[in-house]
């Protein structure tokens, strides 16, 4: 015999953009961010690495990767010594977190008013669903 159980659930839409370069190598996305807003925050790549729980050599990676790809640099390094090193943003490091930083919420914006307006009213509609379920 098979009870009939309302099944109440609430949907979301979500997205992620990043920037590419014509090969398909990302330049730069909301991981990037993160760790530019790291260093700015914590004045080192080394502090930056322990806030994100990373390692310093996988945010260095991906650091020297993006400024590859664009062909300038986005991170400038202080070396160590008594004054204790450091690294800071450029100001095109800081142009790119920014800019990046407003797209991001642009799109979650959009996407959040269009899924409003089109799809969240079907899929709440199927979510007020009653469906059929097993005894157990």
């Amino acid at each position: 015999m098979e009870a009939f159980m309302e099944k109440k659930k609430k949907f979301h839409v979500r997205s992620k953009i990043w920037v590419q370069d014509e090969d398909g190598e990302v330049v730069f996305g909301l991981g990037r961010l993160r760790i530019l807003e790291a260093i700015q925050r914590q004045g080192s790549i080394r502090a930056a690495a322990a806030e994100l729980n990373m390692g310093y050599r996988a945010i260095w990676a991906r650091i020297r990767a993006t400024e590859e790809r664009l062909g300038t640099s986005i991170l400038e390094k202080k070396q160590g010594g008594r004054s204790g090193g450091g690294s800071c943003l450029t100001s095109m490091g800081e142009r790119l977190a920014r800019d990046f930083r407003i797209l991001q919420n642009v799109v979650e914006r959009e996407t959040d008013h269009t899924f409003a307006d089109t799809l969240e009213a079907d899929l709440d509609e199927v979510g007020k669903m009653v469906l059929p379920q097993r005894e157990k």
